[in-house]
């Protein structure tokens, strides 16, 4: 077989092993599944009458402020995953699996590539789940078309490719599985200090360039732009250009930690 087959035949090989990791042991995904469901239901029925008002005409409007909120709490969701890959890369590495794959004749990179795939369908299967529960309380986009949802799905699908790489690297530095957790916290929290919730414009003028250049906003923009008809402007470039950084960051730290590490 060719240099090509056999590194897809591995990389297959991986992917399946941990799919399989995660449906034997769910619990820990379904966990941080939990945090950006209760957010959804949190701010949409405790908090959602007094947070629309500061983002329409000063108006009380549950049904906008779910509309607001639902696409910043998608990529949430993404983030929330990201940290069962972390731990699940430093369990390979302190496990000592992986020193016995360094002894096999497979492809090096499929062990990585089995992770960061792997991550990316359960993140994708997380996103759909908490769309059906946005949609079961009421979240509508009826102007959207059949190509802003594609572009929508796009863009969840490479941003969450982007942290998943950025997360196999945090898990590889991390000397043990809690160490992993601690270290992709902020793929949650950064989130919540972004435009998520509420208008940039409403925080404090100190805090607003924390919420603004970081890259959780830009793509909370233009997800709102093209599932609600929303201005998308610069946003749309901004978010690619993350996600393209991200990724390409996060590969080339996690291969060249992964290719040097002895654990």
């Amino acid at each position: 077989m060719s240099s090509l087959t056999l590194a897809l035949r591995d990389s297959h090989t991986m992917l399946r092993r941990n799919l399989l990791h995660a449906r034997r042991y769910p619990s820990l995904t379904l966990n941080l599944l939990l945090t950006p469901v209760m957010l959804l239901l949190l701010f949409v029925y405790i908090f959602g009458d007094a947070m629309s008002s500061g983002i329409g005409d000063g108006g009380a409007d549950r049904a906008a402020y779910i509309a607001y909120v639902v696409p910043g709490l998608l990529l949430m969701t993404v983030g929330s995953t990201l940290i069962g890959t972390a731990v699940s890369v430093s369990n390979d590495m302190t496990e000592g699996i992986i020193a016995r794959f360094r002894t096999m004749a497979i492809h090096r990179p499929s062990v990585l590539i089995g992770h960061v795939v792997g991550s990316v369908l359960q993140s994708v299967m997380s996103v759909v789940l908490v769309g059906a529960i946005a949609l079961a309380i009421g979240f509508r986009s009826t102007d959207a078309s059949a190509l802003e949802w594609l572009a929508a799905f796009g863009l969840l699908v490479l941003f969450s490719l982007a942290l998943t790489w950025i997360a196999v690297g945090m898990g590889l530095v991390s000397p043990n599985a809690e160490a992993a957790g601690n270290n992709a916290m902020p793929l949650i929290l950064l989130p919540l200090l972004s435009s998520a919730f509420t208008l940039v414009d409403a925080m404090p003028g100190w805090f607003q360039p924390i919420a603004e250049y970081q890259p959780f906003t830009p793509a909370i923009e233009t997800l709102r732009g093209l599932l609600l008809g929303s201005e998308i402007g610069n946003n749309g470039w901004l978010a690619i250009g993350w996600c393209v950084g991200l990724a390409v960051l996060g590969y080339f730290w996690s291969t060249s930690r992964f290719n040097r590490d002895p654990r």
